[in-house]
């Protein structure tokens, strides 16, 4: 199959993916790649089957590449068939309260990052700042005191040698110094490398709600440690957020609801984008089907059988991933063989929208978005089962919630949508589930300083076919990403062509609640919201996140950060997603 690649798509490969020789001159071409990871990735089909098995796999997973209808998580591209061989894009470790075991944390996040992961952390079982430390008769400072260090070790490493790493912050909001912690990116340039969560219950939302108070805990053995007013804490929460763009909520009830392995242990972290909640020393590793690809011949509708066929050999490509992968250390490989968790999801949905003629704020993307993800999720479950059959079921499946409900499944977990970052401007696609950013912008700060300039080539297309001139509309739509002052294009185009921060909040959660509803890990999505919003708005998409039964929400208000990712072509000083995700590049 004749593989088609963007520029921008050589650039990224040739910046981060391709083979280099000492000099630095480039070794290998992105067929080569492809055929790289598609041989390594099948090797384990040799242990369950027949050599002829492993050819056979292995050119399926090398069609699916070079057809880019599936491509897996970047250090799976980065690493497969090299002497790394980390495949994992995700991982959560734990942080103890003593100073061993503290920095025990960070030489594990830097083995991860040097290997292309990226890591999740709680640090809720870190004494609050004051604390007397009997060992030393000082005091302790504190979980946001230590996060610095962990901050300043990722500014060092480069994931894989490629790209910085990415990390995930989670505190409980009952652990003493919550308001601190809420408060931590508020002075601009802080935790830069860092994403930021407050793990919430329900009970903390509904004591929000009525403005009552609420018990901290002392984290080394739940004593109550002093009261905080949940509305005032939850104020502190939205007003940072729209400040700041963090912290996001996680919700906890949710979460652990739906944890398959709770006699394992409660989860209390994610991964640095929140789409894989995980156990301590869990890692995960993702893939995502282009759904433009899954279109028919025509190009306006769905072909679900070559959809649910791309899912079932996405799943026997992550669970393989799994066997074929060497691991950062011990621990880590004995939780993931233990659970095998993978998540398979979805890029390009807004691509898919505008080649259907479906405005992405309505009823009928909401409908297409469930529908989608029902047809990836049961055909995954239905893979992981004939994997099940074929292979064993995973290790912790005994006391799991799988075996007590008699779901005989090679994977804890089959499904979640990453950000996709790099590998939808790879398959040459929008990213994950998000709406179009801008029809025009530049991608800035990415490949060693490079910039990426993008004009969405549907909206050229569809231009043309209107008899107007792209030249001409492209040179107005770089001024401010839209075309909601550009008279003379066709109102279907402006409804189909529609950008994040013309969509309403609600719209965007729905998307988001749609996914959700058929996804057993969960959904990184940004809901984006306008400049001019108010602290208020922030409060709304956080509580309506909550009464949704959504797992976790970011946000990010337009404007809101000195650096820039995204940025309209003649505008500067903003962006659209929050930098970290796009540093996890998944």
């Amino acid at each position: 199959m004749e593989l088609h690649l963007s520029e921008n798509a050589i650039q990224v490969l040739e910046a981060r993916y391709l083979r280099r020789n000492r000099s630095g001159e480039l070794v290998e071409t992105p067929e080569g790649l492809f055929s790289r990871v598609a041989s390594a990735v099948s090797e384990p089909e040799l242990l369950y089957g027949s050599a002829a098995d492993g050819r056979r796999r292995r050119e399926e997973f090398l069609q699916m590449m070079t057809g880019l209808e599936f491509l897996p998580n970047s250090p799976t591209l980065m690493n497969a068939g090299s002497p790394m061989n980390q495949l994992s894009a995700c991982f959560v470790l734990p942080v103890s309260d003593t100073i061993e075991d503290i920095f025990d944390a960070v030489k594990q996040m830097a083995m991860v990052q040097r290997s292309g992961g990226g890591t999740g952390f709680s640090f809720s079982k870190l004494r609050p700042s004051g604390d007397f430390i009997s060992s030393t008769g000082g005091k302790a400072s504190g979980p946001v005191s230590f996060m610095d260090i962990f901050n300043c070790a990722t500014a060092n490493i480069k994931q894989g040698g490629k790209r910085r790493g990415a990390n995930m912050g989670v505190l409980q909001v009952d652990h003493p110094d919550i308001l601190e912690f809420i408060r931590a990116k508020s002075r601009d340039g802080a935790f830069e490398n860092f994403n930021l969560s407050v793990l919430v219950d329900d009970g903390f939302m509904e004591a929000s709600r009525q403005g009552a108070y609420y018990d901290l805990r002392h984290p080394r053995d739940g004593r109550p440690s002093g009261r905080l007013n949940a509305g005032e804490v939850f104020k502190a929460i939205y007003e940072t957020a729209w400040e700041t763009g963090d912290p996001g909520l996680i919700f906890a009830d949710k979460i652990n609801a739906d944890n398959p392995t709770p006699h394992l242990d409660r989860i209390v972290a994610t991964n640095p984008c929140g789409e894989i909640p995980l156990l301590d020393y869990e890692s995960c590793n993702l893939g995502s089907i282009n759904l433009v690809r899954m279109l028919d011949s025509s190009g306006r509708r769905i072909d679900w059988n070559k959809l649910r066929n791309t899912a079932a050999k996405g799943v026997r490509f992550l669970d393989n991933v799994i066997d074929v992968s060497q691991y950062p250390i011990r621990a880590i490989e004995k939780m993931t063989l233990g659970n095998r968790k993978i998540g398979l999801g979805v890029m390009g949905f807004a691509d898919m929208l505008i080649r259907m003629e479906v405005a992405y704020d309505s009823d009928k993307a909401v409908d297409l978005a469930r529908e989608v993800m029902k047809a990836v999720s049961e055909e995954a479950f239905r893979a992981s089962r004939r994997l099940a059959e074929e292979r064993g079921v995973y290790p912790h499946w005994r006391g799991s919630v799988h075996q007590k409900n008699g779901q005989v499944l090679r994977n804890a977990t089959q499904t979640a949508v990453a950000p996709t970052g790099s590998i939808s401007i790879i398959a040459g696609t929008t990213p994950s589930i998000e709406p179009l950013f801008a029809l025009a912008y530049r991608r800035t700060n990415v490949l060693g300083g490079r910039t990426l300039h993008e004009v969405n080539p549907l909206f050229k297309q569809a231009v043309r076919q209107s008899g107007l001139d792209p030249e001409q509309i492209g040179k107005r739509i770089r001024k401010t990403g839209s075309l909601v002052d550009i008279d003379e294009v066709p109102d279907h185009l402006k409804e189909v062509f529609k950008t994040a921060l013309q969509i309403p909040v609600e719209r965007h959660l729905k998307i988001q609640q749609a996914f959700q509803q058929h996804v057993d890990n969960s959904v990184s999505k940004t809901i984006n919201l306008p400049e001019d919003a108010k602290p208020k708005d922030v409060a709304d998409a956080y509580r309506r996140a909550w009464e949704m039964g959504l797992k976790g929400i970011t946000i990010y208000r337009y404007g809101s950060k000195s650096s820039q990712v995204l940025q309209v072509e003649e505008e500067g000083g903003r962006e659209s997603t929050p930098a970290s995700c796009e540093k996890c590049a998944i």
